[in-house]
């Protein structure tokens, strides 16, 4: 697994911009971008009030590690999608190649095929946009001098003062 690209401010709003249209087309109620690990890369739509995304990312992104597992174990090389319903709500985790996944909650407005079939071709937009930023070429910033220097003020001894 390659490590997570590094987000431009420009490649932020073209994620949201894609959670977007993708929650319009869809009916959705939320959707958020996340790291293999759970940190969330992008969200969109209506928190449900119960939900801590911060929390959420980090037990989807497992829930997704034990299902890749499971695949290993009878011989698939991978699921790409997770669907688990409730009563009220229903979560649709989708990879996004190796870097992320979409993870999507909806409710009695819309359909378990509705979001996947808009799934489908978000999860390849947000795809591109994240190989876009994982080939943007970053100028370096030497901190170098400014470093040293701001730690040797911070810890140089203190001046005897009489």
């Amino acid at each position: 697994m390659h490590s997570m690209p590094i987000l431009t401010i420009e490649t932020a709003e073209r994620l949201l911009k894609q959670l977007e249209d993708y929650l319009e087309h869809s009916e959705a109620t939320f959707a958020l971008i996340i790291d293999h690990g759970g940190a969330i890369l992008s969200q969109s739509g209506e928190i449900p009030s119960s939900m801590d995304p911060t929390i959420f990312g980090a037990l989807a992104a497992g829930s997704f590690a034990a299902t890749r597992e499971l695949a290993l174990r009878i011989g698939e090389t991978e699921f790409s999608a997770l669907h688990q319903q409730g009563k009220r709500s229903q979560i649709y985790l989708s990879s996004i190649g190796e870097y992320a996944m979409l993870v999507t909650i909806f409710g009695p407005k819309t359909t378990l095929g509705l979001v996947r079939f808009y799934s489908a071709s978000a999860v390849k937009r947000i795809a591109a946009e994240l190989k876009r930023a994982s080939t943007q070429e970053r100028i370096p910033i030497d901190l170098g001098s400014e470093v040293v220097h701001a730690a040797f003020e911070v810890f140089k001894e203190p001046s005897n003062r009489s």
